[in-house]
């Protein structure tokens, strides 16, 4: 790495990364089952997984299942609260990590995570570790 190298961002990396995890922050608000599926489809492979402390999804209809059922639990204890992206994505070679948030408008997110993925060489989501950073009680 030279001093001259761009920043380890992934505009910096790849812009369409941004657009990648925006994505998939708004297959989590999407309560429309066919607008959610479309970007399930467009964020995943195939055989993408997804897992967290709650879950553990593989394939694209089981990441779908998933989002729909944390949808039903999270906005009945929560209601008006929505997913947002508050850092991120960053990313290297075929991995990124970005921060996300859980609230209402622009309230302090009561709910605070974050996530590591990999990439396949069309740049879907294979694999997405999620991690529960700030829960509340």
């Amino acid at each position: 790495m030279t001093a001259n190298a761009p920043e380890n961002t992934a505009d910096a990396i790849e812009p369409g990364l941004r657009r990648l995890t925006e994505d998939y922050i708004a297959a989590w608000n999407a309560t429309d089952p066919g607008v959610r599926r479309m970007l399930v489809d467009r964020v995943w492979s195939v055989d993408g997984t997804y897992t967290d402390p709650l879950c553990d999804a593989a394939g694209r209809d089981a990441v779908d299942t998933a989002i729909a059922a944390m949808q039903d639990r999270l906005r009945a204890q929560l209601p008006g609260h929505r997913f947002v992206l508050l850092e991120g994505p960053d990313a290297h070679h075929h991995q990124l990590r970005f921060r996300w948030g859980f609230r209402a408008g622009t309230a302090e997110p009561v709910i605070v995570g974050s996530g590591v993925a990999m990439r396949d060489v069309d740049g879907k989501l294979t694999t997405v570790l999620g991690f529960l950073d700030r829960v509340p009680g």
